[in-house]
């Protein structure tokens, strides 16, 4: 499946097939938390959430990745990432892009 960031892949006619998304929500873990409060103290990066950020993009790639395959799709174009608090402790990070299917 070639995943992308622009509107189409060259060399390849299109026939579009729709949205598909991918999406989840993420808690903070207090372990995370208490690191993250020594980290405000001395500065640097925090590394638990940066792990789950980059666990919670993975898995809501490949949750749009599975929908645009059940459409049959070669690809996913135009894919964007957005994100959104739901609660005080936690987030959601959204994957949407059109489905394709070369012909």
């Amino acid at each position: 499946m070639i995943v992308t960031t622009i509107d189409n892949v060259d060399g390849k006619e299109q026939e579009f097939l729709g949205l598909v998304m991918g999406n989840t929500v993420r808690a903070r873990h207090i372990g995370s938390d208490i690191g993250a409060a020594l980290k405000n103290v001395v500065g640097g990066e925090l590394k638990g959430y940066s792990m789950m950020l980059a666990q919670a993009r993975q898995e809501a790639i490949d949750r749009m990745i599975k929908e645009a395959e059940h459409l049959g799709a070669d690809a996913v174009v135009n894919v964007r990432f957005t994100t959104s608090q739901t609660t005080a402790a936690a987030a959601e990070i959204l994957t949407y892009g059109t489905a394709v299917k070369f012909v």
